[in-house]
């Protein structure tokens, strides 16, 4: 029986060779084209081609509430020497703590102590882990739901009237917010913000902003709040009031501090709505770009951010569809 297939397998070796050759072509084809549903190595494909397939996924938020709210008033008036405005909007009694002169490495050295060690709910507590690393400290008691202007100012004997040359490693203010009744820490997640704020010198003449913001929250993590990069017009930015020498200034000094990149807003399209219909309202941001350009209905269609051509790799909504229908139902 051996015998008879060895002789079969002889005669017809021609066809049989062919049809394996044929078999593995279809099986390599398919594996390459993804036929099967399979990974497909990355060596086979470019890396564009496997970022576009891969799937968006909706980035799972968890709303929380923020006590605290810090502006700066009027910032093409502040200075070292004249010092500057600060207006607070809390959702409770507070307590408004600035730091002159911060120590840049023992500020991140106290977030991290935030993370690990112990809770950076007081202003005793931020100076504890700071060390006592600054040179000059205010502190003003901020009522609920009050705006009021807060006006800070190194006194005349410090005799500083710059920090020095960029990188610094002090902060000009580091503005501290916490809650000043402890019964409202059991209350919110968000226990204190801290605002990294840059005023400008003699040396550094960047106007007057607020560098990064971190918010603090009671379990141990702390965010920095990012800036999203909307299609909305709007008029109180500081920018839109600017000169455009006063914006290629600003732009050359923050490629020099290397903050360009989360400073400096790209020009945006000057509408509510999506860009894409053109219709529905802007409602999701997406990651990593922060572009906000999309509506509910066109957010599905897109892998790649229509403004930048960024892959998007999450989004997330600004508020949901039954905050929306609220939101109808008022204005009617």
């Amino acid at each position: 029986m051996a015998a008879v297939f060895l002789v079969t397998l002889y005669e017809y070796s021609p066809l049989f060779y062919i049809a394996v050759v044929f078999t593995c072509f279809i099986v390599t084809t398919g594996l390459v084209l993804g036929w099967f549903g399979w990974d497909v190595p990355v060596i086979l494909r470019n890396s564009e081609e496997t970022q576009f397939n891969t799937r968006v996924f909706k980035k799972q938020m968890r709303q929380v509430k923020n006590p605290f709210g810090l502006e700066i008033t009027n910032p093409s008036s502040a200075s070292i020497t004249t010092g500057i405005t600060l207006t607070t909007d809390c959702l409770e009694d507070s307590l408004l703590t600035c730091y002159w002169g911060c120590s840049v490495q023992k500020l991140y050295e106290a977030l991290q102590k935030h993370f690990y060690c112990f809770r950076i709910s007081t202003p005793r507590a931020l100076e504890d882990a700071l060390y006592s690393e600054y040179l000059y400290q205010e502190q003003y008691f901020i009522k609920k739901d009050s705006k009021e202007e807060i006006y800070c100012q190194l006194p005349r004997d410090t005799k500083i009237e710059d920090f020095g040359m960029v990188p610094r490693s002090r902060y000009p203010m580091v503005a501290l917010l916490t809650l000043a009744d402890e019964d409202d820490r059991e209350i919110y997640d968000i226990i204190s913000m801290v605002s990294v704020i840059h005023i400008p010198d003699k040396t550094y003449k960047l106007s007057c902003r607020i560098l990064y913001q971190y918010l603090l929250l009671a379990q141990g993590q702390f965010h920095d709040l990012k800036q999203l990069f909307m299609s909305a017009n709007n008029n109180s930015t500081p920018s839109s009031s600017s000169s455009p020498e006063q914006k290629n200034t600003d732009r050359s000094l923050l490629e020099k501090a290397g903050l360009s990149e989360t400073e400096v807003e790209p020009p945006e399209e000057n509408s509510k709505d999506c860009v894409v219909c053109q219709n529905g309202t802007v409602n999701w941001v997406l990651l990593p770009c922060r572009h906000t350009c999309l509506c509910d209905g066109c957010i599905k269609y897109f892998q790649q951010c229509p403004m930048c051509r960024q892959f998007v790799q999450e989004s997330f909504a600004l508020c949901s569809q039954k905050e929306q229908d609220k939101d109808k139902l008022k204005s009617l």
